[in-house]
């Protein structure tokens, strides 16, 4: 069957909006109608080559998303055709030894890690363009309008719920919240501190809200992304803070001795470091945004003396069967903020020009969908 998919042809070249072909669904899989994909800043290292799970090219960008059942393969009895789904970024084979201990997030299984790295656990990929194989991005490929997943990625979502909302719980949601509620598991009173306010950290703000936070300061370069963060729930906001040094200071200044937990949003060594001179003794600092290939984090050795921690975070910590339908229901119960979060709606045709706008940090996250007319212009 022929599709269209934006692909990514060669480092640093931006995206190619083109026909190329999907496979059947083999045993095992299922093949999806994209309905809606989120443009997250690792699609953004992707296209400019500097992801280090994209090792050969051409590959399909995107991985947030939803849609609804097209087909099944052989041996697939958990979903059927017009079932509406998410396409889990993290999907656990269940059988590893992390995955057997309950650490899900961790799995170490060969079909994950393959798929990860854009293929099937067969070790091929179920698209093509010119007869060349096409590798879809971990595993998903979602910048197209049907892509072929195992059975193992999806998790089927109540009927009526809109997919464009639906999607970002794939990544932006569920590594945000889960930063919060499952890394961190901060408890209710507590101080917090967020910085990067785009769509990762606008969740964690929210995350922090509903884990009953009493303080959550948001601190971003970009004045308007900060003050978005009040929507989400933040009660003070720092402009400037990360760019130009003395986060730490002007935290102490709002919460003296500093504050219970700090998340970093950005992934930059350096704000990290700010981050984790804003906690108190006894603090946590999570590192939520993915760092630069090689990049080293240098915090002062004197500060872990002081019982603080210092932790890691892969996708929220997330177990897609356990939380995302736990987000589900904090949406459809008015707890969680979806709609709010997405900045514009686009056609799969104005791919390039959304990339863009979020390059520029000028969109809290663009959605491309795929029932909007080719030439129709982006909403909100």
């Amino acid at each position: 069957m022929l599709i269209r998919a934006a692909l990514i042809t060669a480092p640093g070249a931006g995206l190619e909006v083109r026909e190329i072909e999907i496979a059947d669904p083999g045993p095992g899989e299922v093949r999806v109608r994209i309905a809606a994909s989120g443009i997250c800043g690792s699609d953004l290292k992707a296209i400019d080559g500097t992801s280090p799970v994209v090792r050969r090219l051409p590959v399909v960008g995107g991985h947030e998303s939803s849609g609804t059942v097209e087909s099944v393969g052989p041996g697939v009895t958990g979903f059927a055709p017009g079932d509406e789904v998410l396409i889990a970024m993290n999907r656990p084979c269940g059988s590893c030894r992390m995955c057997a201990r309950g650490d899900a997030h961790l799995c170490t299984g060969q079909a994950r890690l393959r798929a990860v790295m854009g293929t099937m656990p067969d070790g091929g990929t179920r698209l093509r363009a010119g007869g060349e194989e096409v590798r879809p991005y971990l595993g998903i490929g979602s910048f197209a309008e049907y892509a072929v997943v195992s059975e193992r990625a999806l998790v089927r979502l109540p009927p009526g719920l809109p997919l464009d909302a639906m999607a970002l719980l794939g990544c932006a949601v569920v590594t945000g919240v889960g930063a919060v509620l499952n890394t961190a598991a901060v408890e209710a009173g507590s101080s917090v501190l967020v910085v990067g306010c785009g769509g990762v950290g606008l969740n964690i703000v929210q995350g922090a809200a509903l884990a009953g936070a009493a303080r959550i300061a948001a601190a971003d370069v970009s004045a308007a992304k900060a003050r978005s963060a009040k929507r989400f729930g933040a009660t003070d906001l720092l402009v400037s803070a990360g760019g130009e040094g003395g986060l730490a200071e002007r935290v102490r200044a709002l919460v003296p001795g500093g504050v219970d937990y700090a998340f970093d949003a950005t992934g930059a060594p350096a704000v990290l470091a700010e981050a984790f001179g804003a906690t108190r003794q006894g603090g946590t600092t999570v590192m939520v945004g993915s760092p630069p290939p090689g990049a080293e984090a240098v915090v002062p050795a004197a500060g872990l003396f002081g019982s603080r921690r210092l932790l890691g975070c892969q996708g929220g910590d997330a177990s897609p069967y356990s939380d995302l339908p736990r987000l589900v229901e904090l949406y459809t119960s008015g707890r969680l903020l979806l709609d709010e979060l997405i900045s514009e709606r686009v056609p799969l045709e104005r791919i390039g020009e959304a990339v863009q706008r979020v390059r520029a940090g000028e969109a809290t996250r663009s959605v491309v969908v795929f029932d909007a007319p080719p030439d129709g212009a982006p909403t909100r």
